[in-house]
Order: C-alpha cells, then sequence, then structure tokens
C-alpha cells in the first residue's frame, strides 16, 4: 500500500503551523504519520514548536525552499522514510515561498511513486493578508489554483461583512479550471475537523457502504478553541453558529437539492441523515462540496450545520419548504 501524501501550504504568517498543530493534537492515531516541515533558513523553528505538540516523527529540511533547491533532498528523504517506516501518511508543510505543483511533481518521480500517492494540499489564506494577495505573485497562485481545501484563516482580523466576500473570491479564483473544484472554508486559529483531510472525499460519487467518517466522527466542545497562544476570541464572538434540523418527514430530493446548490459559502459544514420518499442517504457537505452515502435504513433526516453568521432561521425555514408534499 503506499502512503498517502498531503501538503500544507499557504504564504508566511497565514497559520499553517498552528493548523498542523491542531491536525497532531486532535488525531487518534499518529504512529504511522510523517511529517516533513520545509524552512526557508537556517534554523527549523516551526518544527521546532511542532516537537513539542506532536507524538508523530518530524523530519526538518532547512536552508532552501522544497519546491527547488532542496528537491533532491525531499527525494532522498522520502526514500529514506520509506525504507525505514513505510507510512500510512506524509503531511508536508512547506515553506511559504514553495509552489506546491513542484512537490506534487515531485512524487512522480520514478524512485517515489511505486511508494507514494499524492493525496490533497490544503492551503492556509491568512485573512487580513488577502486584499494585498497581488504582491505575492505567482506562487500564490499556484497554491490557490493547485489547493483541494482552502481555509480561510484568521477571520477575527476582518470585518464581518468582508467575510463573505472574500470566500466567494477565493471560490472564483482557486475553481478557474472547470474539471477541478477546491473547498473553501473560514477558519478560526485553524480549527478544522481533521477527518475531513484525510478522508478522499472528493475521490466519491454515491457509494454503497458507510465510510467510517460518518459513524465516527463528533462534533468537539473545543472546535475554535485556541491553540496555545494563537488568540483568546471565542467561535461565538467570532461568529460562528452551530444548530440541528430534525424531521420524520420526507424530503422532496429535488427541492432539496437545489436548496443544496444554493446554499451561501458561510454555511459550510452540513452533515447528516437525509431521508426522502424511497430512501434515506447521508450528506457530507464541507466548503461547498457535496458527498452522498447510502443508509441502510429510512431513518428520519437529522442534520447538524456548522456555518459563519448564518441566519439559522431563515436556513430552517428553506428546510422546512423542501418537505415532500
Amino acid at each position: 500500500m503506499k502512503s498517502k501524501v498531503f501538503i500544507i501550504t499557504g504564504f508566511l504568517g497565514s497559520g499553517k503551523t498552528t493548523l498542523l498543530k491542531r491536525i497532531l493534537k486532535s488525531a487518534k492515531d499518529l504512529s504511522r504519520t510523517i511529517v516533513l516541515v520545509n524552512e526557508f533558513g537556517k534554523v527549523g523553528i516551526d518544527g521546532s514548536l511542532i516537537k513539542n505538540t506532536a507524538a508523530a516523527n518530524i523530519v526538518e529540511l532547512n536552508s532552501g525552499c522544497i519546491c527547488c533547491s532542496l528537491k533532491v533532498d525531499l527525494i532522498q528523504t522520502l526514500q529514506i522514510l520509506w525504507e525505514k517506516y513505510a507510512p500510512e501518511r506524509v503531511i508536508v508543510e512547506a515553506t511559504g515561498v514553495a509552489d506546491p505543483l513542484s512537490i506534487i511533481e515531485t512524487l512522480d518521480d520514478r524512485m517515489l511513486a511505486p511508494h507514494f500517492q499524492y493525496e490533497k494540499t490544503i492551503m492556509v489564506v491568512a485573512g487580513d493578508f488577502w486584499e494585498a494577495r497581488h504582491v505575492f505573485g505567482t506562487v500564490f497562485k499556484s497554491q490557490l489554483n493547485q489547493s483541494d481545501l482552502i481555509l480561510l484563516n484568521k477571520i477575527d482580523t476582518l470585518e464581518k461583512s468582508a467575510i463573505p466576500v472574500i470566500l466567494k473570491e477565493i471560490q472564483d479564483e482557486s475553481n478557474q479550471d472547470e474539471s477541478k473544484k477546491s473547498r473553501v472554508i473560514p477558519t478560526l486559529y485553524g480549527n478544522i475537523d481533521p477527518n475531513i483531510l484525510w478522508a478522499g472525499l472528493e475521490k466519491k460519487s454515491r457509494g454503497t457502504g458507510i465510510d467510517p467518517f460518518f459513524k465516527t466522527y463528533e462534533p468537539q466542545k473545543d472546535l475554535y478553541a485556541p491553540v496555545n497562544g494563537t488568540g483568546s476570541t471565542s467561535a461565538k464572538d467570532a461568529g460562528f453558529i452551530t444548530f440541528l434540523y430534525e424531521t420524520p418527514l420526507a424530503l422532496d430530493e429535488k427541492k432539496f437539492l437545489e436548496f443544496i446548490d444554493n446554499v451561501p459559502l458561510e454555511l459550510f459544514r452540513i452533515k447528516g441523515r437525509v431521508k426522502f420518499i424511497d430512501r434515506t442517504d447521508m450528506l457530507n457537505f464541507v466548503g461547498g462540496k457535496s458527498e452522498w452515502i447510502k443508509w441502510p435504513d429510512n431513518t428520519a433526516t437529522c442534520l447538524t450545520f456548522i456555518g459563519w453568521d448564518v441566519a439559522e432561521d431563515l436556513t430552517l425555514e428553506k428546510l422546512n419548504s423542501c418537505i415532500a408534499k
């Protein structure tokens, strides 16, 4: 079995290390996870910070950019890691000036291809840097275009009215290739359910089995809590809300799918069972993309919503209008 490679990208100061620390702190089993930290300098400061958090193996690549001067080092390092550990997954935290496309292409090297499989790129975008993105040049654009999941981080630094506008701008700029659609999620302190990162949801369609992801995930009480001094703004103060929708009545499939197609980007997470007239399916909606899994019985609708500054009453009203006549 090949090692799955996840790339974390984003410009300097966006919150990549905070995201990685949270992933490593909350993931249940890291025994077969290797973290590669690429620092553009002589001292791997981020690597030291992460080591204080993680039980996973940490490897630092210093004094260069992983996509250019350290490319040979990356190939050699991955070869050694495979021979020594044969890890289940490898997380690459690239320096902010790295082009993820070069890293992805490196994985096609004849020495690596038999053992490593590129899975996805996660980009962290600092909310307060977005308006100045034009100064970051082509590397920033490539980071956007190559990313499967984009986190608009540090939203507490933005005016509330600006957040939905920026989310839409990110989606438009990152999805210029119609064959690929990125998920876009607003975050505080880089917090996201790690299961979203590990599961290759964008590669699945309607399935016949129950993905373990749906059976094990429970919302965390500290979903947007600070990590090691990252701040004190609460989720409520930042505008995040969560609510539930339940009904024993069947929903009209056409109306519900229209509802999903028109969900605003601020409502970035919907998960749970949806009862239609002839069946019940499990929905996992993240950052504008949906995945459906067949549910084994005709159970009532029960959906959990997570969003930023969302009109709960209006959302519930729209859902009620989807009830089949």
